[in-house]
């Protein structure tokens, strides 16, 4: 049974990830794993992460015209990705999670740079099936440890120099693969239990809610603005959480 403080947090916390996801497009499993990672765990955080983040990205995945050219071009990646995620999974099993709460708090901090520095990786556009199961199969692993498909997926994206459309929705559809092998992977680790799986269902209403806002903020704030502010904030997670593993 979930105490009523902690039901508070996660509905707050995917109002706060959801908000980020309408403004920018991406970003709620990234927040919502910082955040609960930080206060519940990094077990409980990815257990709660499925549902909300499921939702949102089958909706970016379908909401646009270039889903058969995606599945055509970027299959690699999503079946690399797979096979990185239950790899993840299965050496995370004999980890501390705390140091494991650490590499999430390294990722998010990579992430951070990153994004502040609006850096780039060019040259990837040769040899972009072998690449992209790389890089797939790298951030499925990732994800298996720590919640997160970001690092390098997002960045390989970026690298790619696609379409503003395509690659938002290019990232929904990596994002719902990246979902669903993680949600199969947990139940078949027994690191999803029904009451999780209850509470993360819920969280899909906030997520929505926190989206609806947060595409209301975009059109009045400074998207650079907003970028240092979000990307400062996780950079800030990542250190605690980093701090935590070590100490």
């Amino acid at each position: 049974m979930w105490a009523p403080e902690i039901l508070v947090l996660v509905v707050a916390t995917f109002v706060a990830a959801g908000m980020v996801k309408g403004v920018v497009g991406l970003g709620l499993p990234t927040v919502s794993m910082a955040l609960l990672t930080a206060t519940l765990g990094l077990r409980d955080a990815m257990a709660l992460m499925l549902m909300p983040s499921l939702a949102t990205n089958v909706w970016q995945a379908v909401a646009g015209p270039y889903l058969g050219e995606i599945l055509k071009r970027f299959w690699p990646m999503t079946i690399a990705a797979l096979v990185g995620i239950f790899v993840g999974l299965r050496i995370g099993i004999g980890v501390d999670p705390a140091v494991l709460g650490g590499l999430l708090g390294i990722l998010l901090c990579i992430y951070a740079i990153t994004g502040l520095g609006k850096f780039t990786f060019a040259g990837l556009q040769k040899a972009e099936t072998v690449w992209s199961a790389v890089m797939g199969f790298a951030s499925g692993l990732m994800t298996g440890l720590a919640g997160v498909f970001i690092i390098p997926g997002a960045l390989y994206l970026q690298a790619l120099q696609l379409r503003k459309e395509m690659f938002v929705q290019t990232l929904g559809v990596l994002f719902v693969v990246a979902t669903v092998g993680l949600g199969f992977g947990l139940s078949r680790y027994e690191l999803l239990d029904g009451d999780q799986a209850l509470v993360s269902a819920a969280a899909v209403v906030p997520a929505f809610a926190g989206m609806y806002l947060g595409q209301k903020i975009r059109a009045k704030l400074s998207e650079e603005g907003f970028r240092v502010v979000l990307f400062s904030g996780l950079a800030c997670i990542g250190l605690y959480l980093i701090s935590r593993a070590i100490w």
